[in-house]
């Protein structure tokens, strides 16, 4: 995605004390209930500089807060349905329905919605996002506006003076104010993407204004809930809950898309008819097409020299990502004479312990490369300087269900990957033709691949160039934006 374009619309009201009358009723509530959220929203609320002084500090609050666990069990699933006027839809307007957004928060989520209605925009289409209700502001950015041009889309914030406690509240009074979005922007159809709370928005939403809903399953986040902490189970009555939330969304849409293949698998074992699943991959740009920028500037001022080979990932650093598979493969590698570098691009609540255990291995000195988050515009050059990227995800039922976005971008960059060998990976990666499928969780299987792959410079380029073409082929926006707008059009909304 290029760098992006961001016109906040001017209006007369002054939006810094509405906001700070937001973040002091979100910190009041989670004083109340949970004193390690309110510090963390309170850090986030410090001037930048002072923020950056603070982040162990920031990680640590993070680790210890609470998650917000659902609040409802699937007799309650449903939305109060907020009071509406009936509204004349305007054909191809789409309201995206999200929990976040960029310019505020870098991820796949973010960089999927944007470059989604970024190609719907040029697909004839005319797509508005909603952030969940309080965002960005109970994440700590007070400079809100209620609307933002992002790339052309228009992004709308619900920022009220106040939130309630508790998820059922918070719906009830996002469906409110979202309601009141819909009738001034009257679009043809609610498309709402994971999680539950926005597609539970949606069908409240649905229920007012007669509007056709569409729930994008992006994730199963209640698997992702269970490999954040040790000890956590299917039984475990958070998960159930989660799990029965998801599944009530996806069962009451109108239309389901997902990822991949896997995903739809597991979605019509919930009892969706297959019919109504879309698959809409995860895809990229032209300008992830377009040849890589020239590595040497950035290799230098990273101290890798000519002759270094270098395998790295750009993640978000959590435990399902298996990064200690592949710190543990570059040591063993390292041992056996290799000149390698590893290069891990991102940040999350892993990079502490993974830096920890890099210097365990011997992997310090900038052999193993932790460069933090860096924004999405600079993701190819990154791309650039790496000889293999490597997804070592572990074999946990996420891993086996969902297709990341990351290595699709790298693919698109020319790059051969090395992957688990797990079935929605197989999905993005064809054994031997665009990569290599590994042994998860198997440092001795990644190093033995990789040390093949990285001495046979022909398989590296045939492999990273078959890897372009797939995703040239296959995985582009303008594909995907195509797709779904055939999809809204049998819904009678384009």
């Amino acid at each position: 995605m290029a760098r992006l374009q961001i016109r906040p619309v001017p209006r007369r009201v002054v939006w810094i004390p509405r906001a700070l009358s937001l973040a002091a009723s979100v910190a009041w509530g989670e004083l109340r209930h949970d004193p390690a959220r309110a510090a963390l929203l309170g850090v986030r609320l410090l001037p930048g500089p002072v923020r950056r002084g603070l982040r162990p500090a920031e990680r640590r609050l993070a680790a210890r807060a609470r998650t917000a666990g659902p609040a409802a069990v699937p007799s309650a699933a449903r939305v109060r349905a907020p009071a509406g006027r009936a509204v004349r839809p305007e054909p191809g307007r789409v309201l995206h329905l999200v929990t976040n957004g960029l310019p505020f928060k870098h991820a796949g989520y973010t960089v999927r919605t944007q470059a989604l209605a970024e190609a719907q925009r040029v697909a004839g289409l005319d797509p508005h996002v909603v952030t969940r209700v309080g965002f960005p502001v109970a994440q700590g950015v007070l400079d809100a506006r209620p609307l933002q041009i992002v790339n052309g889309v228009p992004q709308h914030r619900l920022l009220p003076l106040n939130l309630p406690y508790g998820q059922g509240p918070v719906l009830a009074r996002n469906a409110e104010l979202a309601g009141r979005l819909v009738e001034r922007l009257r679009p043809a159809v609610l498309h709402a993407a994971t999680d539950h709370g926005n597609g539970r928005v949606a069908l409240a939403l649905r229920e007012t204004y007669g509007l056709p809903v569409v729930y994008e399953v992006r994730g199963f986040l209640e698997e992702t809930w269970l490999t954040q902490a040790a000890g956590r189970t299917p039984d475990d009555p958070t998960y159930r809950a989660r799990r029965a939330l998801e599944t009530y969304c996806m069962r009451q849409a109108d239309l389901v898309l997902t990822l991949g293949t896997a995903m739809k698998a597991e979605i019509v074992s919930r009892g969706v008819p297959a019919e109504r699943v879309l698959t809409v991959p995860n895809a990229v740009d032209d300008a992830f097409l377009a040849p890589p920028p020239d590595g040497a500037e950035l290799r230098a001022r990273l101290g890798i020299a000519a002759d270094e080979y270098v395998v790295g990932t750009v993640s978000t650093l959590t435990p399902h990502e298996g990064i200690g598979t592949l710190l543990h493969a570059g040591a063993e590698l390292r041992r056996r004479g290799v000149p390698l570098r590893l290069l891990i691009v991102g940040d999350g609540p892993e990079r502490g312990a993974l830096q920890a255990l890099a210097g365990r291995l011997g992997l310090g000195a900038g052999v193993a490369l932790f460069t933090g988050r860096v924004p999405h515009r600079q993701v190819r050059s990154y791309h650039a300087v790496l000889d293999v990227f490597a997804v070592p995800r572990t074999d946990e039922r996420v891993c086996r269900l969902v297709t990341p976005l990351k290595p699709v971008e790298a693919m698109a960059s020319g790059l051969p990957v090395a992957a688990s060998d797990l079935a929605a990976l197989r999905e993005v990666v064809e054994h031997e033709v665009s990569g290599q499928l590994i042994e998860p969780g198997s440092p001795h299987a990644w190093a033995e691949a990789l040390e093949v792959l990285l001495y046979s410079r022909k398989r590296r380029h045939e492999w990273g160039a078959s890897a372009r073409a797939l995703v040239a082929r296959d995985r582009t926006w303008k594909r995907v934006a195509a797709t779904t707008r055939e999809a809204y059009r049998a819904l009678g909304c384009v």
